[in-house]
């Protein structure tokens, strides 16, 4: 069944603004050696969901920050998906409503220690931890709540590149009846999450690219809400964003470029309706 990334409670919106504000404003106080936030906008008419046959038109609107400091990396973002009726919201008044809200932070152990660790193609090594915490307003009513930690490796490029293996717990929910608890909770099998992050900046003639994205592999996970099995994910997605405001003299403020998702066994559902999507988007980014 659709173990999908989704909502449990209303007031959970609060909680994103919190942390919103919170993770930014630390932002601030951990003395940043470089900062970097935008507002970006994403759309496309081909994303899937687990057992719907229909082809889903969604808006996704996105508050990104990432920032350096002494010590290492700080990537926050959270992404508001709206969706057309295809993807029925709870009430079926409408599209379903989507918060989803994804934080990672990298100590770079090189860094701290004060020792050179990297060499030849090896920038350094660090540590990852963060979390994935999302709400949506569907019939199925789920709660994702995540927890990841693990090893990175960071990788001497133009830009960055960096390989991090994670120790993921997760837990889920959902409201339809004939779940293995009461509560509809799940907590799943701790599993690995094989991820690779980049962002390769070169220019096509006057205008800066950049080059952006993710790949994760997601091994098994146990048991989904029903009792039924779990397989192992593929989810990548990546953009080739156009610096154009550089054209008007206001460099790495307004870009714009296409963008692609891939998504096998999506959230480790078995192979079947809606479960494998393959979705191109356009993208614009305001950054300040």
């Amino acid at each position: 069944m659709k173990q999908t990334r989704s909502p449990r409670r209303a007031g959970s919106a609060a909680l994103v603004m919190a942390a919103t504000a919170a993770i930014l404003a630390s932002g601030g106080a951990a003395a940043s050696t470089w900062s970097d936030t935008s507002l970006s906008w994403r759309y496309g008419t081909d994303f899937r969901e687990p057992t719907d046959p229909n082809k889903i038109t969604k808006n996704i609107y996105g508050l990104t920050h990432a920032s350096g400091y002494k010590y290492g990396i700080n990537f926050f973002n959270v992404d508001l998906l709206a969706s057309n009726s295809k993807d029925p919201g709870a009430n079926n008044t409408g599209g379903a409503h989507e918060a989803y809200v994804v934080y990672r932070n990298t100590v770079d152990l090189g860094a701290v220690s004060g020792a050179k660790l990297g060499g030849g193609p090896i920038r350094s090594y660090g540590a990852t931890i963060g979390f994935d915490w999302n709400a949506k307003q569907d019939f199925f009513g789920s709660a994702k709540r995540m927890l990841v930690i693990g090893p990175t490796v960071m990788f001497e490029v133009p830009g960055f590149l960096q390989f991090s293996i994670l120790a993921a717990k997760e837990r889920g929910h959902t409201n339809i009846p004939g779940t293995v608890s009461p509560s509809g909770d799940v907590s799943f099998k701790t599993y690995a999450i094989f991820d690779v992050d980049w962002g390769i900046g070169f220019s096509a003639g006057p205008v800066p690219v950049k080059f952006g994205g993710y790949a994760a592999y997601n091994t098994a996970k146990g048991a989904d809400e029903f009792g039924g099995g779990t397989r192992p994910e593929i989810h990548t997605d990546f953009s080739l964003m156009f610096d154009v405001g550089a054209l008007f003299g206001v460099k790495d403020t307004f870009k714009v470029g296409p963008e692609y998702e891939y998504w096998h066994n999506k959230f480790g559902n078995l192979p079947g309706v809606g479960t494998t999507a393959r979705t191109p988007m356009i993208r614009a980014e305001y950054h300040f």
